[in-house]
């Protein structure tokens, strides 16, 4: 196995419903060798245990009754370079070159296979708390700006006379303001506009980084990182 290179692109964040994580689970492995290259994903990198639970859950046996009725998340840091050294332990010789992630955030999740009624009550909640929340928003907005006054203005200047209740300029704006909001957020119902991602993507895909990263240095400061 000497002078044989082996590439690894670790992944940042690897859910999995199995207590033991093998190599081919968290990262993509490329060798010439196919030898190597099976050694190398058969690797077990991880096995989860009750040490593993996240805060909040139960420690002893009850962690896993919790486990099996709530479906809590069993969650490890393990450090690219203790991925190495396991490789090189199992194929001695060999040379790694890692051009993925430093650590991967590792999570045992148990995903219901269907939805029960406190799923779908979240749902509502969620939904409606953002429509009459959006809908407050752009109430108060407005109100604050004086929208009514602001359109009496123009349409005083423009006809020289004095509304008479629903004007053209209101129902302009409101069309407008609708159209505005399904262009940015990219989506007519179940249907996206373009094929760029939309503001809400960014923001749970930068809020994703955000708590992996934060839960690398907290693992680093706690010293629970599965490292060398």
């Amino acid at each position: 196995m000497a002078n044989v290179t082996v590439y690894l692109k670790c992944e940042r964040n690897v859910e999995s419903r199995n207590e033991d994580i093998f190599l081919k689970d968290i990262a993509s492995v490329q060798c010439t060798d196919p030898q190597v290259l099976a050694k190398c994903k058969a690797i077990k990198v991880h096995h989860f245990s009750e040490q593993d639970r996240v805060p909040g859950e139960k420690p002893g046996g009850q962690c896993k009754s919790t486990w099996k009725k709530e479906g809590h998340q069993q969650r490890c840091v393990v450090s690219v370079l203790k991925i190495i050294a396991m490789m090189e332990e199992a194929c001695p010789g060999i040379s790694v070159q890692s051009v993925g992630e430093a650590d991967v955030v590792l999570e045992r999740i148990r995903v219901p296979k269907y939805k029960g009624w406190k799923q779908w009550g979240k749902v509502v909640l969620v939904c409606l708390v953002s429509f009459f929340g959006t809908g407050f928003t752009i109430i108060a907005f407005h109100n604050d700006i004086g929208i009514n006054e602001v359109f009496t203005e123009i349409y005083r200047i423009a006809m020289g006379r004095e509304p008479g209740g629903l004007n053209v300029l209101e129902i302009a704006y409101s069309l407008g303001l609708a159209m505005g909001i399904i262009v940015f957020f990219n989506h007519v119902g179940g249907r996206r506009i373009t094929k760029d991602p939309t503001p809400i993507e960014v923001s749970m895909r930068n809020y994703e980084e955000d708590v992996n990263k934060a839960l690398v240095d907290t693992a680093s400061r706690e010293s629970k990182e599965v490292d060398v």
